[in-house]
């Protein structure tokens, strides 16, 4: 298997829209009730999370991949 970057924004995301599914599925099930509108905030919640780890990643590894195409790495400062 080939070996691929880890993206925790899609982690986030599939781990909200499943528990999404969960939650549908236990109500046509008859576990429970949910109302049509319970999973609304639930979904845009995980998705604008998800955006978030998706934007923190893509800069940690853009500043990672800047910093070893200039050879250079930070200094400790002596004082």
């Amino acid at each position: 298997m080939l070996r691929h970057d880890f993206q925790p924004g899609r982690l986030i995301a599939g781990f909200f829209l499943t528990l999404t599914g969960i939650i549908y599925a236990g109500d046509a099930g008859g576990l429970w009730e949910t109302p049509w509108f319970a999973v609304i905030p639930l979904v845009t919640g995980g998705l604008c999370l998800a955006a978030a780890a998706g934007t923190v990643t893509h800069a940690i590894r853009h500043r990672r991949k800047s910093l070893a195409s200039r050879g250079t790495r930070e200094a400790p400062t002596q004082s």
